[in-house]
């Protein structure tokens, strides 16, 4: 049986200072949670990127938090998510243009506007194997969840059209 492991939500920035605060505090105040700060991995000098400026913020959602934020996130996208949106391990994602399009958040003129991209991780019961202390293993190819898999998961259980 498919299940949601866990709901990311990743808004990146692309710049340290009072815009990253900003993303910070709209993404606690949508989530409920307090969020991360990620960083790059590599410098870029044409983009002004140092390695390990903070760029970026994000949330890792578990339970029941996350399915109430990914029910909002969806119709915020009018359930609807392209099929290009699942990966070979089904898994998806999908982004949101602007933060107002979720039910029941306005507008915030001290915030500004800003996008963010929702990722879903699914799993199936025996995926402990690849998490346990003890006699860690891979998950078996007959038992990983395929991209149709996912997609029928999401038609029953989410109400989604996948277009």
């Amino acid at each position: 049986m498919i299940s949601i492991e866990k709901v990311t939500v990743n808004m990146g920035v692309g710049a340290s200072g009072e815009r990253l605060e900003q993303a910070k505090k709209l993404l606690e105040n949508i989530t409920g949670q307090k969020p991360l700060e990620t960083v790059t991995q590599k410098r870029i000098p044409k983009w002004g990127v140092r390695k390990n400026m903070k760029i970026g913020v994000k949330v890792t959602l578990r339970g029941k938090k996350a399915s109430d934020f990914l029910n909002k996130a969806l119709d915020a996208v009018g359930r609807k998510i392209s099929k290009r949106s699942f990966d070979k391990e089904g898994n998806f994602a999908f982004g949101i243009k602007e933060y107002i399009d979720l039910p029941g958040v306005k507008y915030n003129p001290d915030i500004g506007m800003f996008g963010f991209d929702v990722c879903v991780t699914l799993k199936k019961w025996g995926y402990r194997l690849k998490e346990r202390k003890r006699e860690r293993k891979k998950v078996p190819r007959k038992h990983r969840i395929s991209k149709e898999e996912a997609i029928s998961f999401v038609k029953e259980k989410l109400g989604v059209e996948v277009v």
